[in-house]
């Protein structure tokens, strides 16, 4: 058999009819095999925040001024976001990480400088990064998440703080998948009436000004810093069988980036929850993806990575510790 078949056989075999823990089980088989075995476990889950802004928030895009990005940097530091209490909470060590903040944090605070510039340019005018600049996060992530499994981490999440970054995410969904660019957009932080119109307005001018050829182009031109070392950071973990708990709109349209880069790394993605941002539930089929939660959130920070931990644990321990029809002495179906 292999291991495919143990797991599921082992997963048949607990006390209960076939099927009936439901998306548990789905998570418990894929889990087994990211980590080859049939007793999977989770040690020192992590969640990363990275922050960046972005250029084409100049423009108007979102109806909130750029600097709320790094007040809420201060206020994850501070310990007062919804992501530090669902991670206290799940007992999740959190870091948050400066991509490309355009702000000059005060020495020592615990925020990782991974900065890479202050912040994308106006896509509007120029393309959001270099190619250098994207290579230059991709690493970065990468080199987080290696930092991270050498202290025994194998299951990491992550989440996002950007004034922008919805505009940048639709892009690379449009682009990456060949929705229609209107499909692709949402509220956001709350875009609505003119607003939003404008908004729409403004990205498809932006996707009609260029052509990039590859996936790399693509994240370049489109995406934003923190997105480009998100997929740089999926990418790492994937490479090293860990856990990839993938969050909102935003974490989704860096792991659709990191897919298109290297297709494997689908296989050892969790994708959180289906969010209330329009256009998330296509992303997430287009990646044949099947969401464990329906919150209807749409906050980022990695919070639906952290409500969605205890029930990838409760897969885990199923598997683990649930009797089967033989330990337990109980009649199976003929």
């Amino acid at each position: 058999m292999t291991l495919k078949e143990q797991l599921q056989h082992k997963i048949d075999l607990k006390t209960k009819p076939v099927g009936a823990l439901g998306t548990l089980e789905q998570l418990a088989l894929q889990i087994g095999l990211i980590q080859d075995t049939l007793t999977p476990s989770l040690n020192n889950p992590s969640l990363l925040v990275f922050a960046a802004d972005h250029g084409l928030s100049d423009e108007g895009v979102s109806p909130y001024p750029k600097d709320v990005t790094w007040q809420m940097v201060m206020n994850f530091v501070a310990g007062g976001a919804a992501i530090n209490v669902f991670c206290r909470q799940n007992n999740i060590n959190l870091k948050v990480v400066d991509a490309g903040v355009d702000y000059d944090f005060p020495a020592g605070i615990p925020v990782v400088n991974a900065k890479v510039a202050k912040g994308s340019r106006n896509m509007r005018r120029e393309p959001a990064m270099t190619a250098d600049e994207c290579r230059a996060a991709i690493q970065k992530g990468r080199d987080l998440v290696t930092a991270e499994a050498s202290k025994g981490c194998n299951v990491i999440g992550f989440g996002e703080m950007g004034i922008g970054n919805t505009s940048a995410s639709s892009l690379l969904m449009h682009r990456f998948l060949n929705i229609p660019i209107e499909e692709c957009i949402g509220a956001g932080t709350g875009s609505q009436g003119e607003h939003f119109t404008r908004k729409t307005s403004i990205l498809k001018e932006v996707s009609e000004k260029y052509n990039p050829q590859t996936p790399e182009e693509t994240l370049a031109v489109f995406g934003g810093l923190e997105i480009a070392m998100m997929a740089g950071a999926m990418l790492e973990a994937a490479d090293r069988n860990m856990i990839v708990l993938v969050d909102g709109f935003i974490a989704s349209a860096a792991a659709l980036s990191a897919v298109n880069i290297q297709p494997e790394a689908r296989q050892k993605m969790i994708f959180c929850h289906s969010s209330d941002e329009r256009g998330h539930q296509m992303m997430l089929d287009g990646m044949q993806a099947d969401p464990v939660l329906h919150l209807n959130l749409r906050l980022g920070e990695g919070t639906g990575a952290a409500l969605a931990y205890p029930l990838v644990q409760a897969a885990v321990n199923f598997l683990n510790e649930m009797a089967s029809f033989e330990d337990a002495g109980v009649s199976n179906k003929e």
